[in-house]
């Protein structure tokens, strides 16, 4: 048998209930016999940090202390250096500078192509406006009565053979001869407006009796300058002179030199020493000085200065031919040349602008060409003295009504006779 209570062991009875907290037969409960005791936290000891101490006794040495470990950190390294930046290559395209990159492009020439044409178009346009703003500015314009203002535009071009702007060699080089010579070799109205343009040649030799003037009419540009010629053509035609335009001596050969020569069709054999001109019949290439003495020359041929203005508009609408061609126009160097031979040679009349010569230079370099007419004002006799007005009048009336597209064959011919 167990002596557990509850067993029924030695120690269950009532005498000994006290000890379990069980209430015996009759006797009162006992609480307190079995209340737990309370018990007090043990205090909890710091951990030793400091070394123990050696013990004591024979050949035992105390034990260094410990360090504690250091803090953790990060190991030093060295930087490196970075390599350059490098752009990330597109596959197939290969490295390079800048400029390779670039013209890689797709677009890069079309920018350059359109670049280069807008600077060309600049400098074409510009260059006139440079070099003609130097040009010498001349009364030319009559007192009195004048005609009235008449549709398009009517230029009067004057080549004069006066000497002032040439040195001595220049002179001995296109026989000038007299040095203080100002009369006009040549003398032009050009006629521009809504028919065909109308460039007629006046012969020097032409005889004019007016009251305020009687003589050949190239005398009177060295009495009265470009005022008093001016005024003798409109009395004569009724046309109003719009723009005056003067031509020195060495402009034709300066201008012919700046684009590279003119081809020139001679009719015969020309040798005129006193003109400097030496020449066989055909065309032919030819420079500045034997295009001048082309020209000029009037002594050789059988129409006299009927022939000779015949070949002053021959000479004129080939440099407009060059003038106008893609070559010209295209390389700088020419096209400079060409427009810094104007302000040296060329005269113009006063209120013309820079806009009015560019329109000038542009309708005498279309003389020839298309319908445009050339011509000689038509003459009696073949003689350049007197005109014939059965056919000048009406010539005159279709420019002063700018119905140029009237003029007939009869009126317009190369040297003025009828055929």
């Amino acid at each position: 048998m167990s002596d557990r209570p509850g067993n029924g062991g030695p120690d269950e009875g009532p005498e000994f209930g006290w000890l379990y907290g069980r209430p015996g037969a009759g006797d009162e409960p006992a609480p307190e016999a079995t209340r737990r005791i309370p018990v007090q936290p043990r205090p909890t000891q710091p951990r030793r940090t400091e070394p123990r101490p050696a013990p004591q006794g024979a050949g035992v040495e105390p034990r260094p202390p410990v360090p504690a470990p250091a803090p953790y950190q990060q190991p030093y390294e060295q930087p490196q250096p970075q390599p350059p930046h490098q752009p990330p290559q597109q596959p197939g395209r290969g490295g390079g500078g800048f400029w390779a990159r670039r013209l890689r492009r797709p677009g890069f020439y079309l920018r350059m192509a359109l670049v280069l044409l807008l600077l060309w178009a600049t400098y074409i346009v510009a260059v006139p406006f440079i070099t003609w703003r130097s040009s010498e500015k001349v009364a030319y314009a009559p007192q009195g009565d004048r005609p009235a203002e008449q549709d398009g535009t009517t230029y009067l071009l004057v080549g004069s053979d006066s000497r002032k702007n040439l040195s001595a060699a220049e002179r001995k080089k296109y026989r000038t001869g007299n040095v203080t010579s100002v009369l006009t070799d040549t003398i032009m109205l050009l006629h521009t407006g809504g028919g065909p343009s109308v460039l007629l040649s006046i012969p020097r030799d032409t005889r004019i009796d007016e009251s305020f003037y009687s003589g050949k009419i190239n005398g009177a540009f060295s009495r009265g300058g470009a005022p008093l010629l001016t005024r003798i053509i409109e009395a004569e035609t009724g046309i109003r002179i719009d723009k005056y335009v003067e031509i020195g001596l060495g402009g034709v050969a300066d201008v012919v030199d700046a684009v590279g020569g003119i081809e020139v069709c001679p009719k015969e054999r020309l040798l005129d020493g006193q003109a400097g001109l030496n020449i066989y019949k055909g065309c032919q290439e030819v420079d500045g000085t034997t295009a001048l003495a082309y020209s000029r020359s009037r002594k050789k041929s059988a129409l006299g200065d009927l022939e000779r203005v015949r070949r002053q508009r021959e000479v004129i609408g080939a440099i407009g031919k060059k003038v106008l061609s893609p070559w010209s126009v295209a390389n700088p160097v020419r096209w400079w040349r060409l427009n810094k031979a104007v302000p040296s040679f060329f005269t113009f009349g006063e209120g013309t602008s820079a806009l009015d010569a560019s329109r000038w230079a542009l309708a005498m370099t279309r003389t020839g060409s298309g319908d445009n007419l050339t011509c000689t004002m038509p003459v009696t006799d073949g003689t350049a003295e007197t005109w014939d007005r059965d056919r000048a009048d009406p010539m005159f009336a279709a420019i002063i009504d700018d119905k140029t597209d009237e003029i007939t064959k009869d009126q317009c011919t190369p040297n003025g006779v009828k055929p």
